[in-house]
């Protein structure tokens, strides 16, 4: 009995291994190349990571900034300052400007196994093949093979290092319940998340006042020592951050600028024309419905619930950047296993406070982004995960003790063959998913999104970095969607920081701005009017059609993206 037991936990420790490994495999493998290109805020966050580690400034010269002014998006600066050991090691490439999302995707999923164990510790095994298993372990595995998790954890996008953070900071807050010592980590990470995304601004204060709520009798029990520790050191380490906003006003323009309570939204203009309308016609109805209070109301709830939309989870996604080819952000395998696992959470026999936790975690995730234009959006509400990958272990749990619990003859089947015909079914259904998933990311996605992931603009500048000083000046289109072009010749040329701080860092920013360094412009091409002797940068459009180009850079599906002209 003994021998048989140490067996299964040996099984079990190799079945984790092997998530581990399938995590790290998806996460590294083939890192630099897929997706075939960084996009514009990987370059920024790679250019002033490399600018901070040469000169101790940002590219517009502030000195070890808490937040990156970048294209006045004013990104927390947590992603910067993580590349830096790795510009040390590799030097500045796409590989060391993706690595921390990598690391922090494969953390992710080892936290994950973590959490859901502290969740639920007496939850009941399943084994097939003496492997037992249960909701930590299938968990981890879904959050391993993740599309959503996986597109976030191959780019640098800050929003997954938060997620990382986020989900250490629950598994240690929840810890720190019976240990009083542990809450001390869960404020660390906690107040580093707010560093790493936007939306954890909003998102943190509100999860942790929920838990508080929920969990607020153990809190009582536990040292009050450790308590105001835990409140002291969040609150020391949150203060860089509020006092860069304090100090900062434009640090908010982001914000400010997705935000549906901006008068820079379409929405508001289109509001105000309603409004108008009702009142010189005197529609009261219309005046109250079409009121901007009402219509702001109506947007954030409709936000919110746009996020739930099962054609936008399992079918379409939001942007390419956001999905692979053809495939939503989570598989259709798990779409009915989600459900049987919301319905186990809600009448199953688990802890009042464990449902709460959950519930908690998955309604809370939306909020930041239900304030916002564009939804919805998957990376502000990344914080969704890893719920929907516990809901859908739940089901899978719950639907394997079903099948496992038949013990009579259908249609004259055995159970013991219906058994195998159940589980064969779902392995094939479920490997097809996941091999047509992988099909998409690692093989298609580079062909059908390399524009997303504005490719060319290596080749082009390896073509020129040779021939510019042969030429007065060399002018690069800023126009779309060549957008922040100035970032891919920062980025690919290593430019020396201090040169561009001297000569370009004061720039005001914005995204479609004149800017020069060196002998290079950045604004909108109009050949008609530009001068002889200069080398030209642009799309197909800002040349005449039959024009002689040096150098044309396609798109990997063929279509023109970037040419050269000289004048």
């Amino acid at each position: 009995m003994a021998g048989l037991v140490s067996l299964r936990i040996l099984m079990n420790k190799v079945f984790f291994g092997i998530v581990i490994g399938i995590t790290i495999l998806l996460r590294f493998w083939q890192l630099g190349n897929v997706p075939p290109s960084p996009d514009w805020d990987e370059a920024s966050l790679g250019y002033n990571a490399y600018s901070i580690m040469q000169t101790g400034r940002d590219e517009y010269g502030e000195f070890l900034p808490v937040i990156l002014r970048s294209f006045d998006d004013y990104k927390p600066g947590l992603y910067a300052y993580l590349i830096i050991p790795f510009i040390k090691l590799f030097g500045l490439s796409i590989l060391s400007v993706r690595l921390p999302s990598a690391i922090f995707g494969v953390l992710a999923v080892i936290g994950t196994y973590f959490l859901v164990k502290e969740l639920f510790p007496n939850i009941k095994k399943h084994s097939v093949f003496s492997i037992q298993y249960s909701v930590p372990e299938i968990s981890a595995l879904l959050l391993a093979i993740s599309p959503w998790h996986l597109q976030f954890s191959r780019i640098a996008f800050e929003a997954q290092v938060g997620l990382a953070l986020n989900i250490f900071s629950i598994l240690f807050f929840l810890k720190g319940l019976k240990r009083g010592f542990y809450l001390l980590p869960a404020a660390v990470f906690a107040s580093l998340s707010i560093y790493a995304y936007q939306s954890e601004k909003v998102y943190l204060p509100i999860l942790f006042l929920i838990l508080i709520l929920i969990y607020w009798r153990q809190i009582l029990k536990v040292s009050r020592k450790w308590i105001i520790g835990a409140v002291l050191l969040g609150i020391l380490l949150s203060i860089p951050m509020f006092s860069a906003l304090i100090n900062d006003p434009n640090s908010l323009l982001r914000a400010k600028g997705v935000s549906v309570f901006s008068d820079q939204t379409q929405f508001l203009a289109r509001n105000v024309a309603k409004y108008a309308d009702d009142v010189e016609s005197h529609d009261i109805i219309g005046i109250v419905v079409d009121n901007r209070r009402v219509e702001y109301a109506k947007a954030v709830i409709a936000g919110y619930i746009a996020h739930f939309n099962l054609n936008w989870l399992f079918i379409t996604g939001d942007i390419e950047r956001h999905h692979a080819p053809n495939m939503g952000l989570l598989y259709l395998f798990e779409l009915p296993f989600l459900l049987i696992g919301i319905y186990q959470l809600v009448f199953g026999n688990f802890s009042k406070k464990t449902k709460l936790t959950v519930f908690a975690i998955f309604l809370i995730a939306p909020i930041p982004a239900s304030i916002t234009s564009g939804v919805p959006h998957a990376v502000r509400t990344i914080n969704f995960l890893p719920t929907f990958q516990i809901l859908t272990a739940m089901g899978i749990m719950a639907a394997l003790q079903f099948v496992s619990s038949i013990k009579y003859q259908v249609l004259s089947i055995k159970y013991l063959k219906l058994r195998i015909i159940l589980y064969t079914f779902f392995f094939i259904l479920s490997s097809f998913n996941i091999i047509y998933f992988i099909n998409q990311y690692f093989v298609q996605q580079n062909y059908y999104h390399s524009e997303s992931w504005q490719y060319g603009w290596k080749h082009a500048i390896d073509y020129i970095k040779p021939i510019e000083s042969k030429y007065d000046k060399v002018v690069v289109s800023n126009d779309r969607p060549l957008d922040q072009s100035y970032i891919f010749f920062l980025y690919y040329l290593k430019y020396d920081p201090k040169i561009y701080q001297s000569e370009g860092g004061t720039r005001t920013g914005g995204f479609k701005e004149d800017h020069k360094f060196d002998n290079f412009e950045f604004r909108i091409i109009n050949w008609n009017k530009e001068e002889e002797g200069g080398l030209y940068v642009g799309r197909p459009e800002d040349f005449p059609e039959d024009i002689q180009t040096l150098k044309k850079i396609n798109y990997l599906n063929g279509k023109p993206a970037i040419m050269i002209v000289g004048k």
